[in-house]
């Protein structure tokens, strides 16, 4: 069904209101008939019960007082049908038969409702002594004139009633359409780009739901594309200093100001930042494959102990030339867990890259595995200099960490933490930041056990 919300409310109030009359209508047309023909009936039968008293005294057989019987109450519609005995009933052909078949010669007395031909006949049937007897015939076509005026009334009240929905339709239709059009128009501006416009919150619970979420889709859209401005201002920086790099050396050794033993150098610097390039590329199409949910992984079980032992003996070297002092809190027996080993891998070293760039020398770092509650806890722990309190829950959001520490320690490109987070999550797991007891950060892998 289409057209406006007000013109849906009025149908829908006519339609109510019609039915409510036509309903209410019916049931009352059906009361009325009912009570028209008791109310009759019993006046029919008050009226036999005098009749009859006063035949009683006078006796059947004295014409003149039935006459007179017959002429007061012929007055009112009624007929009067006598029986004698031994005689042919008195009355008009309609009542007599009318009377005979309700038991005018039964010598009880009777209330029945007779139909002769199309009309139906109200009879009282009285004995009046010894065989002799009469009845009181009217037809119910009395009550028809009220059950007309009854259906004129009903029909005036169905018009008043549709007039009054229509107009209560389209008014309530106009109000509660008012909210609406302006969450539509507000919607517009938000597909125009704007992200300063909100909506009231007012009217009923529905009206004021759709604002308040509309109002928080705005503040949404505002916070995601601030983050992603950041984020592009972060990659955007990771990419100028190696291009930088690799500029500034090929033209010098394409101006021949670098030569022999110098240009060698600046061959291994341009193909060191190349790398470098390469990497921060590479973590970008995988995020994006990680939110695009196009991301594979090959998962199965492997022990984590063997994992991190292989992990603990590669950057041996690398905090060693540092001066950075690992250690490794590795269980003896197999841990097992499911994943994709060499996703894990690459996040592990992920994590370690991160702590050693800002562990200063001298200062220890850490990878730590137990196990407790059927899950393995895997923490790569630095002697940094850590992240404030409001920074763990952010950490993991991308270029977050980067613009806020890019002025004041190294910092990476800012995706690396973003993507160890989607793989682990992929992976079945969590990854949590918190302080360590070193002093520095504590990155947390969380995997249940095999």
């Amino acid at each position: 069904m289409k057209g406006t919300l007000a013109l849906r409310i009025t149908v829908v109030c006519l339609a109510v209101a019609g039915i409510a009359v036509l309903v209410a209508g019916l049931v009352a047309s059906r009361l009325v008939r009912t009570t028209a023909d008791s109310v009759l009936q019993q006046s029919l039968r008050d009226q036999a019960d005098v009749v009859a008293g006063q035949l009683g005294d006078t006796g059947i057989g004295n014409r003149l007082a039935v006459g007179k019987v017959a002429d007061v109450v012929r007055g009112q519609g009624i007929e009067v049908v006598v029986h004698r005995a031994g005689g042919q009933d008195v009355g008009s052909a309609d009542a007599v038969r009318a009377a005979e078949r309700a038991g005018l010669t039964s010598g009880q007395d009777r209330s029945a409702r007779i139909a002769v031909g199309k009309v139906d006949y109200l009879v009282e049937v009285r004995s009046v002594g010894a065989r002799a007897a009469f009845a009181l015939v009217q037809p119910a076509r009395s009550g028809e004139a009220t059950q007309r005026a009854l259906v004129r009334n009903i029909l005036l009240a169905l018009g008043i009633g549709l007039l009054v929905a229509a107009v209560a339709g389209y008014v309530s239709g106009r109000l509660l359409g008012r909210p609406l059009r302006r969450a539509a128009a507000a919607a517009a501006s938000l597909r125009a780009g704007r992200r300063d416009v909100r909506v009231p919150v007012e009217g009923p619970a529905e009206v004021a739901q759709v604002a308040g979420s509309l109002n928080e889709l705005a503040d949404a859209l505002a916070r995601s594309e601030a983050r992603q401005r950041e984020f592009l201002l972060s990659v955007s920086h990771e990419l100028r200093t190696p291009l930088t790099a690799v500029t500034g050396f090929s033209e010098a050794i394409a101006d021949g100001v670098a030569e022999g033993p110098d240009a060698r150098r600046a061959g291994e610097t341009i193909h060191r930042e190349a790398q470098r390039l390469e990497r921060l590329v590479t973590d970008l199409l995988e995020l994006a494959r990680l939110g695009a949910d196009e991301f594979r992984l090959d998962l199965g079980t492997l022990d984590l102990a063997a994992l991190v032992r292989d992990c603990a003996e590669v950057w041996q070297l690398r905090c060693a030339r540092e001066n950075v002092p690992l250690s490794a809190q590795i269980p003896s027996t197999p841990v097992l867990v499911t994943a994709d080993a060499r996703r894990l891998h690459q996040v592990v070293d992920g994590l370690a890259e991160n702590a050693l760039r800002v562990t200063p020398a001298g200062a220890p770092m850490v990878f730590a595995l137990d196990t407790a509650d059927g899950r393995a806890h895997l923490s790569v722990r630095d002697g940094g200099p850590g992240l404030a309190p409001e920074d763990y829950p952010v950490a993991f959001e991308r270029g977050v960490l980067t613009a806020r520490y890019r002025d004041r320690r190294p910092v990476g490109s800012g995706i690396g933490l973003a993507l160890a987070h989607g793989l682990v999550t992929r992976m079945g797991g969590t990854l949590t930041a918190g302080p360590a007891p070193e002093g520095g950060a504590a990155f947390t892998i969380g995997l249940p056990l095999s």
